[in-house]
């Protein structure tokens, strides 16, 4: 089906939405839970240990001979710090492979390089944040506050690789096992595990010239966080050399409780040059390194970086700087020579995704939007389309994993009964040798994401509903059950359980705006009662993402809220979710006009409620949501009482290159669109009261966002509330300073629209 016939499927989504909002899945993995207790939720227990959450495992990989499952869990004592555990995919229980404390008791200052790496990978722990396997499954390598670590399968022990006073970062095991390697002061080294001898593969690294690192821009905007890829027979090392130069210096105050230094950072705005991103292969045995032909124009983006199965090809994704175009190149890694062998083409932009997956046989997939929506296709190793792995009014969601014996390819999507389904995700499968009716791996009714083992006969689902909270089992590949690896049952010894009984469940709703159908999802206090009138905090993000509004266990926070007596209101507007190419692509060239239409229906839907008091309706979000907060606030037609507006965009302008120009295109080339998307020349329209807050160390979304909103405020006699976060870069890190924002929450919005607004009225 094509986009111009999606709308007459618009009343079937509704009908689909609603069945499904009464309907469990039956043979669900997951756990029935008892109805839990009664008490109260508090700001001090939600930000206290243990998590609520329950015994959550993280980062949940099988190894390569399926013998063995590892994950990451939050220590008791101290839900802020990572270990890394494993069990048998057989009998037996699961146990702590890396203890971070035991290993590094007194972790250190990380260096700024790894500080600005984890807040890109949105890693807010220490301890193992992150850990990875060698292809035989002999090794789990964990690099552990700035040092590597290395457990061996065969006696459990943990070998300690580096001691350093420089950070190591970005470690890989090689895919045979025989070494590892990292990034060591802007160079690449790799440390051979039989000799433990280094071998420094770039030395000229200082300064504005970085080898094997993800630039920024990579690891921000184009969810790559690596820099470098081993070839599978450990010939080749493909890397890129990143030469900052080109970037313009932004000096940033870097604030915190114990003073002040400026940071001279090379931050690519919007219309602005670009780091300049070369890739070479460096040949293991020669010693020689070549240089990758990426084409005579240096002002494009390295996409993504993969290896054929024998090692032969390499292929690279190169985005053009208006990511209009996405070409696919295959390059002879002998030689550094390469060719075009596909091309993806869109009016708005190409998105990027994780689907490219080489076979054995040398034919590839890869997926595209081309017919409207994300589908997976099958190639041959030159290019040419060999047929459609999936297709329908419903999109791909990802790329999970392929048996290449029995040709099933597994995937996610929010989809039932060849109909989309945003709300909910499963795990489905097709064929390699046919265009065949997907079919489900995992039950219906909540949300899944799943993580298949190298050769498809496996997978590790990860499974929650508003009734369950996050759950991981191991699973065959039809979806049958083998063993739990984190069961996280709401019974009587989970944390959560005392207040599991005034928890309540959301319900689902659709509107329709401009040809699309809008999804939402409302929260009520406990004991509600529908002839009486609320208040509504509406959430909102807003943005391009995958969307906020999920059958799936929500957040404890969303708890207190409820329990101070507010209905929680999510509208996913268009733009925000993975959605059709036409519903994402609604905002292109005019961020926070569409967004704000879609956000003003819901507020009008919310007016025509009898619960829903009117004259009493607040807004909160953070990032693209505190731009969207502002936006809302100063629309007459939303009529809001206050907002919330966290870490916010206030000016286009002054963001990066890769999200901003696939959204907005540059400043230059669309000046009315950057001049519409500022909110600093609307203060004057403010409908109610605001709360502004940013962390004093942002590299993201920097602090001068905010300072042009307070310096337009208090040049206009416009009074607000302010807070900031010293030392806080996009985000409020730790339980102490997380207790204090979510206790400025809810006072903020108690005297604006809660117990004590009503008292002032």
């Amino acid at each position: 089906m094509t986009v111009a016939e999606t709308p007459a499927s618009f009343a079937a989504m509704r009908t689909l939405l609603l069945a499904s909002t009464f309907l469990l899945a039956a043979g669900s993995a997951a756990a029935q839970s008892p109805a839990g207790g009664m008490d109260i939720l508090t700001p001090e227990r939600v930000f206290a240990n243990p998590s609520l959450a329950g015994p959550v495992a993280r980062g949940v990989t099988l190894s390569p001979d399926g013998e063995l499952v590892a994950f990451l869990r939050s220590r008791e004592d101290d839900v802020d710090v990572l270990d890394l555990w494993a069990a048998p995919t057989g009998e037996g229980e699961p146990f702590k492979l890396i203890d971070a404390r035991a290993l590094v008791p007194d972790a250190g200052e990380l260096s700024e390089a790894e500080k600005a790496r984890r807040e890109r990978m949105r890693i807010s722990q220490r301890g193992v944040v992150e850990y990875s396997w060698d292809e035989q499954g002999r090794y789990i390598l964990a690099p552990l506050e700035g040092d590597v670590f290395l457990a061996s399968r065969s006696d459990g022990t943990v070998r300690r690789l580096t001691e350093t006073a420089a950070d190591e970062i970005d470690a890989k095991v090689s895919p045979r096992g025989n070494y590892v390697s990292f990034v060591r002061d802007q160079d690449l080294v790799v440390h051979d595990l039989a000799t433990g001898g280094e071998t420094e593969v770039t030395t000229d690294g200082d300064g504005l010239i970085t080898w094997a690192t993800a630039e920024f821009i990579a690891q921000e905007e184009m969810d790559r966080d690596t820099g470098y890829w081993w070839s599978p027979d450990e010939r080749y090392i493909a890397l890129q050399r990143t030469d900052e130069s080109t970037v313009d210096v932004i000096p940033r105050l870097d604030i915190t409780g114990g003073g002040a230094s400026v940071i001279e950072q090379r931050y690519p705005r919007a219309g602005r040059p670009n780091a300049v991103v070369d890739l070479y292969v460096h040949d293991r045995e020669s010693g020689e390194r070549v240089q990758v032909d990426l084409g005579a124009n240096s002002d494009i983006y390295l996409a993504r970086v993969n290896w054929s199965a024998d090692g032969r090809t390499l292929y690279v994704q190169r985005e053009s700087r208006d990511q209009k175009t996405l070409d696919l190149l295959r390059v002879d890694p002998a030689t550094g020579a390469s060719r075009v062998i596909l091309t993806q083409r869109s009016d708005a932009w190409v998105s990027l995704t994780h689907d490219f997956k080489v076979l054995e046989n040398g034919n590839f997939i890869w997926s595209s939007e081309e017919n409207g929506w994300r589908h997976l296709y099958l190639y041959d190793r030159n290019g040419r389309r060999l047929r459609a792995i999936t297709r329908g009014p419903w999109p791909v969601k990802s790329l999970n994993g392929v048996n290449q014996a029995t040709g099933e390819v597994f995937f996610t999507a929010s989809m039932r009964d060849g109909r989309e389904l945003p709300i909910e995700q499963q795990l489905f499968r097709a064929s390699l040798n046919r265009t065949v009716a997907p079919v489900a791996v995992t039950p219906a009714g909540g949300w899944w994401s799943a993580s298949v083992n190298k050769t498809g006969t496996a997978f590790v689902g990860n499974y929650s509903d508003p009734d369950t909270p996050s759950q991981s089992g191991l699973y065959r590949a039809d979806g049958s059950f083998v063993r739990w690896i984190e069961e996280n049952r709401l019974d009587e010894a989970h944390p959560f359980f005392p207040y599991a009984g005034r928890q309540q469940d959301p319900t689902f709703g659709t509107l329709d705006s401009h040809g699309q159908t809008l999804v939402w999802q409302m929260t009520t206090p406990p004991d509600f009662d529908p002839s009486k009138t609320y208040p509504v905090v509406m959430q909102v993000y807003g943005g391009p993402s995958g969307g906020g509004v999920k059958r799936a266990w929500q957040s404890a926070n969303n708890q207190l809220l409820t329990e101070a007596g507010y209905i929680i209101f999510r509208l996913d507007n268009r733009g925000e979710g993975d959605r059709s190419a036409a519903f994402k692509q609604a905002l292109y060239l005019r961020m926070g006009q569409p967004e704000i239409e879609d956000q003003v229906l819901a507020a009008n839907y919310l007016r025509s409620l009898p619960f829903v008091d009117d004259s009493r309706i607040a807004a909160m979000g953070w990032s693209y949501g505190g731009f969207m907060t502002l936006h809302m606030l100063t629309e007459p037609a939303m009529g809001l009482t206050s907002a919330i507006s966290g870490a916010p965009v206030t000016d286009w302008s002054l963001y990066d290159t890769h999200y901003t120009e696939r959204f907005m295109s540059t400043p230059q080339a669309n000046p009315e669109g950057y001049a519409a998307s500022d909110v600093v020349d609307q203060l004057d329209r403010l409908t109610g009261r605001l709360l502004l807050m940013h962390g004093m160390a942002d590299d993201n979304v920097i602090l001068e966002n905010s300072t042009r909103v307070i310096d337009a405020l208090q040049s206009r006699s416009i009074p607000f509330e302010l807070m900031l976060y010293p030392g806080q870069r996009h985000g409020v890190r730790g339980n102490e300073r997380q207790l204090q924002q979510w206790r400025t929450y809810l006072d903020f919005l108690d005297r604006t629209i809660g117990s004590r607004a009503i008292k002032v009225q």
